[in-house]
């Protein structure tokens, strides 16, 4: 599995309407709910993927010798999913609870044992926080593959209800795992519903109209039901089109202790036309209909339908998009491209760890747009869109000056085994 399977390319599957997208003023501080909220540029929030100890051989300690846990205030475990009943299950039992890790794969260096009453990815977590006390850890829910039915469960008040309390049950008070073992793993919940009242989600999601009133009722719900102090976080769309039919933005974000929003997959292979995937701010060139896709777009959206700044979390890509068959002019940008470039999982998707070992090596230069806010890769064929620590750094100066509230990572299997990344957008952030 990866990033496009999860995250992909719904966000932009037509134009978004044209339209003028009007700042409103610093938004009044709304309550805060639980940890993390209020004035905090220096959030980090980074995914963990559950499939990520397969293939990619990613596990949990790796988090600590990489130097990234010390670096993060909130990990968000992807992904819970959802029965055809809205209640919570866990999509990979065995990853989730069930493996056992060897000394050398151990955040603590202990290895598993038969008969644990914890095993798996949550018990290793258990151990970093452990390590990191200060760390919050959240399951998230859905995702590109596991939303088909939230709909379901938002639709009535007994729904709800039934929904919430199964999640809880199962996540914060840990009874996805057998005799309540993974009791205290999670402080809140990630609601990641890839998208209410919409088409563009995962083929055969079940979409209402109802869904953008019942999204907000759902999270009111999660409030009465989630312990006092617990997070309650969702992962939001960029595409102006997927905000306006499915969320009532302020209301929703006085219920959350803050937003992620999607700050990538602005474009990718499934354009015809090459372009940048997280760009700060549309360029002059962009041949995308006004008033194209970039991070500044996003935020005004937001904001502009009265989500306060400080709530606002910007998602950052470790992975990069990409095109083959790319017209060697203009240095690859804005040109057409015959399909997605080749790459180690799926075709038109890399992690970063990967693309950065082609700079310099068969033709590949990076080229960069300092006033867009956006780099490249290019060789003559091949065109990856991406973020260097260059860029990384450059989102964390943005983060800072519009007042946000820290940036959400997707995902930390991408980054170097040493955290390059990480450590680029922690440092600058901390300024």
């Amino acid at each position: 599995m990866s990033a496009n399977r999860w995250r992909a390319a719904a966000l932009l599957t037509g134009v978004a309407v044209a339209a003028a997208v009007v700042v409103a003023p610093q938004a009044q501080a709304h309550p805060d709910h639980g940890h993390g909220g209020g004035h905090s540029k220096d959030r980090v929030i980074g995914y963990f993927t559950n499939w990520g100890i397969y293939g990619r051989n990613f596990t949990v300690r790796d988090l600590d010798t990489s130097g990234t846990a010390a670096r993060l205030t909130h990990l968000n475990y992807a992904f819970g999913f959802l029965d055809a009943q809205g209640n919570c299950v866990a999509s990979d039992a065995w990853a989730d609870y069930q493996k056992p890790f060897e000394a050398a794969q151990s955040v603590d260096g202990v290895a598993d044992v038969a008969g644990q009453p914890l095993s798996g990815n949550l018990n290793q977590i258990r151990k970093l926080k452990k390590k990191y006390p200060k760390l919050r850890v959240l399951i998230s829910l859905g995702g590109w593959s596991g939303s088909k039915y939230f709909s379901n469960a938002a639709l009535t008040a007994e729904s709800r209800k039934a929904h919430v309390k199964s999640c809880v049950d199962q996540w914060i008070k840990g009874n996805v795992a057998p005799g309540g073992a993974a009791a205290g793993v999670f402080d809140g919940i990630d609601l990641d519903w890839e998208w209410p009242n919409s088409t563009a989600g995962d083929p055969g999601n079940i979409s209402r109209p109802e869904d953008k009133a019942n999204y907000t009722k759902l999270m009111e719900e999660y409030r009465r039901q989630l312990p006092k102090g617990a997070d309650l976080t969702a992962y939001l769309p960029a595409n102006t089109r997927e905000i306006t039919s499915g969320f009532e933005v302020s209301k929703v974000l006085r219920l959350l202790t803050f937003g992620n929003l999607q700050g990538y997959d602005y474009h990718g292979a499934w354009d015809p036309t090459t372009n940048q995937q997280s760009g700060l701010r549309t360029a002059k060139g962009d041949p995308t209909p006004a008033p194209g896709f970039s991070t500044q777009v996003v935020v005004d959206a937001y904001v502009s339908r009265g989500a306060p700044r400080d709530k606002l979390v910007l998602g950052v890509p470790f992975f990069g998009r990409g095109w083959t068959g790319v017209a060697n002019v203009n240095n690859g940008l804005y040109q057409k491209a015959t399909g997605p470039a080749p790459a180690t999982w799926e075709a038109g998707s890399e992690d970063y760890k990967v693309l950065k070992t082609k700079v310099g090596v068969g033709g590949y230069k990076v080229y960069r747009d300092e006033k867009a806010g956006h780099a490249w890769l290019y060789d003559g064929n091949n065109f990856w869109t991406y973020d260097d620590p260059t860029e990384i750094r450059r989102k964390a100066r943005y983060i800072n000056s519009q007042g946000l509230g820290g940036a959400m990572v997707w995902s930390l299997d991408a980054d170097t085994s040493d955290g390059e990344l990480i450590k680029a957008l922690h440092r600058e952030l901390s300024c």
